[in-house]
C-alpha cells in the first residue's frame, strides 16, 4: 500500500468511527421518546391518536381536525358544505376542494356507487334526520331527481349546482379525512411512528410502542358489534398504510319485522340488498380507503372485485353472506397481514 492511500485510510477511520457512533446516539435518542397519547370527541364520533414525540401535540392536532370540521361537516351551520347547501356565496378553501374532487374521481371509478349528494335519500329511510315512516316510492322517484354527483361541478371558482336544491353530503369520505390531515401534521413535525383513528378509521405509520408492526382488528359483521362487545372477524397488522371499514351492521333499524341497512343505492333509492356485510379497504389515503370501502357496501362482492382489479393500489377484507353462510374475500396482496 502507498504512503498516500495509507495516509487517505488513516483520516477515514476516524470519520467513520464517528459516523457510526453518531448513527447511533441518534437511534437510541429515537428510541428513546415516549409515545403520546389523545383521545376526545370530534365530527360526531371518538377519537384516539398515539405518537412518538417528546411533547404533547394534542392543541395542534385538535386544531387540525377543526379545519376539517369547518369545511365538511353538516352540524357546523358555519361550514363550508353548509353554505354551499343554503346555496349561498363562498369562498372554497384547499380541503374542501381536494375532498371535492377526491369524491367525484371516487364516484366515476366506481359509476356512481359512491356520490356525495345522496344525502336527501339516507334522511328519507331514516338514517341521520329519523322519520317515523318508510318513503313511499314516489317520494323515493321525487329525491331522485336531486342525485348524481354528475350533477353538481367545480369550475375553478365554485361548486355548481343544476338544481339548488341538491345538496352535498361528505360523511363517507370526511373522518377518513381528517384522519389523513392529522396524520400529515405528525409527518410535518417528522414523527416516524403513530397511529392516528377516528371513529373507526386508521393511519398508520412505523412501529407501536413494542416496536411491532400496528395491529388493528376487523369486527365481526354482528348486532353486538355496535356496541363494542363483539368478537373480532381478524387482526390486520398494519405500517404506513390506512384503513377504513364500512359496515352494515353498523347501522340499521328494524320495522314492519324488517332490516333496513343504512348503505343506500344512489341509483335505486333505496337501501342495498347486496351479500357484503363489511368492507374493509387500505390504502395510502384513509380518505380513499373510506370511500371505496362505503362504494363497495353498495356494488356488492363482483362489482367490488372488479374494481380491485383495476385499482392495485388498494387492498380489500370483505366479509360477505353466501345463502345463510359468513364468507370472507381478501386481496392477495393483504395475505401477509392477516394475523387471525
Amino acid at each position: 500500500m502507498d504512503a498516500k492511500r495509507k495516509k487517505r485510510l488513516i483520516w477515514q477511520v476516524p470519520f467513520l468511527t464517528l459516523l457510526i457512533i453518531g448513527s447511533i446516539l441518534i437511534i437510541r435518542q429515537e428510541h428513546n421518546k415516549p409515545y403520546q397519547h389523545c383521545s376526545g370527541v370530534i365530527f360526531g364520533t371518538t377519537y384516539n391518536i398515539t405518537y412518538q414525540y417528546d411533547s404533547d401535540l394534542h392543541p395542534e392536532i385538535m386544531a387540525q381536525m377543526l379545519q376539517v370540521d369547518s369545511a365538511l361537516s353538516m352540524f357546523n351551520e358555519h361550514s363550508i358544505i353548509s353554505r354551499i347547501n343554503r346555496n349561498e356565496t363562498v369562498v372554497l378553501n384547499d380541503m374542501f376542494l381536494e375532498v371535492f374532487l377526491m369524491a367525484q374521481q371516487v364516484s366515476k371509478e366506481t359509476d356512481g356507487a359512491f356520490d356525495i349528494t345522496v344525502g336527501p335519500l339516507v334522511n328519507a329511510w331514516g338514517f341521520g334526520f329519523k322519520h317515523d315512516e318508510l318513503p313511499s316510492d314516489a317520494a323515493v322517484d321525487s329525491l331522485r331527481q336531486l342525485v348524481g354527483y354528475q350533477k353538481v361541478s367545480y369550475d375553478g371558482h365554485t361548486i355548481l349546482k343544476q338544481d339548488p336544491r341538491i345538496t352535498l353530503d361528505c360523511s363517507a369520505i370526511a373522518k377518513g379525512y381528517g384522519v389523513d390531515i392529522v396524520a400529515r401534521f405528525l409527518e410535518s413535525k417528522d414523527i416516524k411512528n403513530y397511529l392516528v383513528e377516528i371513529g373507526g378509521e386508521v393511519a398508520t405509520r412505523g412501529v407501536s410502542e413494542k416496536r411491532q408492526s400496528w395491529k388493528i382488528g376487523v369486527a365481526k359483521p354482528s348486532d353486538e358489534a355496535t356496541t363494542g362487545n363483539g368478537e373480532l372477524q381478524t387482526v390486520l397488522t398494519i405500517t404506513d398504510k390506512a384503513m377504513a371499514t364500512s359496515g352494515n351492521y353498523r347501522n340499521f333499524y328494524y320495522k314492519g319485522g324488517r332490516r333496513y341497512a343504512h348503505t343506500i343505492d344512489p341509483k335505486t333509492g333505496r337501501p342495498v340488498q347486496h351479500n357484503i356485510l363489511s368492507a374493509t379497504v387500505l390504502s395510502d389515503h384513509c380518505a380513499q380507503a373510506d370511500a371505496y370501502a362505503t362504494s363497495f357496501m353498495v356494488m356488492g362482492l363482483q362489482r367490488a372485485k372488479q374494481v380491485l382489479e383495476n385499482h392495485p393500489e388498494l387492498m380489500a377484507y370483505l366479509i360477505y353472506d353466501d345463502k345463510g353462510h359468513t364468507r370472507i374475500w381478501y386481496s392477495t396482496s393483504l395475505k401477509n397481514n392477516i394475523q387471525k
